[in-house]
Formats: C-alpha cells, sequence, structure tokens
C-alpha cells in the first residue's frame, strides 16, 4: 500500500513527516488569539482552535487571517514532502501529517481545531479536484449556511472525485489518504452532526 518510493527512503520519508507534524502544530487560532487578547479557544465557543471558532468568537477579521495561516502551513509542509522525498506520494504523507499536527498539537496540549483549513492546503496536492470541491462547497455553505456540513461535504466530495479520476501509480495509496482525509474530517464534527441533525446546529453569521 505504501509506495516504493517512500520505503526506500525511509529517513527522509519520515523526516518529512516529523516535519509536518510540528508544522501543523502551530496553532494559528491561538497565535492570533493571544496576539489580538482575545480568549482562549479552547474554553470558549465550540471549544477548538480552527477558524471558525475564531470567526464566532472574535470576528470576520481574526477568523479569515486563521484559516488563511493554517492553510498555507499544510501546503508549506507538501512542499517540504515533496522536496525532501522527491516524489508526489511524499507530499501527500506530509500533508497528511501536517493535518494531524493541527488536530493534535504538540505545542497546545494536543487539543486543536478540526482540520478543514489545513485540509484546503493539503487538497492542492490535486488542483483541479480541489478547486471544484472549494466552488461547490461555497455554493453549499452560501445556500445552507452551516460550515460543519459544507467542511464535511468539501473533504467527502473530494475523496470521491480523486478515488474516480486518479489514474497514476499508487491507486491505493492516494484513495486511502484522501479517504483517510475525509474521515478525520467527519470525526472531528461528530458533535455538529448530532446538531445538523437536532436541528440545532449554529447557522453562519449566527453568534453563539
Amino acid at each position: 500500500m505504501i509506495p516504493a518510493v517512500l520505503i526506500e527512503q525511509p529517513v527522509r520519508t519520515i523526516l518529512s513527516c516529523v516535519i509536518a507534524y510540528l508544522l501543523g502544530s502551530v496553532s494559528t487560532g491561538l497565535l492570533v488569539a493571544r496576539a489580538a487578547n482575545g480568549p482562549d479557544l479552547r474554553t470558549v465557543g465550540s471549544h477548538n482552535t480552527g477558524a471558525s471558532n475564531v470567526q464566532r468568537t472574535m470576528g470576520w477579521k481574526y477568523g479569515l487571517i486563521t484559516f488563511g495561516g493554517d492553510l498555507l502551513k499544510a501546503v508549506l509542509a507538501c512542499v517540504i514532502g515533496g522536496l525532501l522525498t522527491y516524489d508526489h506520494m511524499g507530499a501527500l504523507m506530509s500533508g497528511f501529517f501536517a493535518v494531524i499536527g493541527h488536530n493534535w498539537p504538540l505545542f497546545f496540549g494536543f487539543k486543536g481545531g478540526k482540520g478543514v483549513a489545513s485540509s484546503c492546503g493539503v487538497m492542492l496536492c490535486f488542483p483541479l479536484p480541489a478547486l471544484i470541491c472549494y466552488v461547490l462547497t461555497v455554493a453549499l455553505i452560501a445556500w445552507k449556511r452551516y460550515i460543519s456540513l459544507g467542511s464535511m461535504f468539501l473533504l467527502t466530495s473530494y475523496a470521491v472525485i480523486v478515488s474516480i479520476t486518479y489514474t497514476g501509480e499508487s491507486k491505493g495509496f492516494v484513495i486511502l489518504w484522501c479517504v483517510l482525509l475525509a474521515g478525520i474530517c467527519i470525526a472531528r464534527h461528530h458533535a455538529n452532526i448530532s446538531r445538523l441533525i437536532k436541528g440545532t446546529e449554529n447557522k453562519l453569521g449566527k453568534k453563539k
């Protein structure tokens, strides 16, 4: 299942994953909140450090800054992974560990976000499917006004499109990679799923 190129150079592969995890562990939300004298995001709102909670508790400006920072650190992790392993599969692996780092950050007690913004950055490993899913997700959120629903749709639709359209080597690894990204996103939104079913989920533009 693991591409041969990653097995043949274990030191580079492991190093890229460690760097990616550490990059992911840099919590943009907590840093933004501290710089702006905001609250401890782990104690307010949804109690996570992602852009959605920052937006709801501190406003759109800080939410967008957080989203951008979380996305860029994931993109950087993918670039580093590709450069270290000399292979696209290395970029995928590093991107995955950046999301893990964001959700369970070493530097902040393993209490992070839900990985959506970082996943948006990782998705750019396959640009066309990513762009299609971005547009569809924005349309869905504009229609239903549920960020959580849009986030889960984003990663799920991406997994479906990539799994169907990818024709290169290591297809099994690529399918597993995008399915795991979607699975982590859905798992991190378990409380949101319950509220969506009950009709009590918070809508975009409405403060908790």
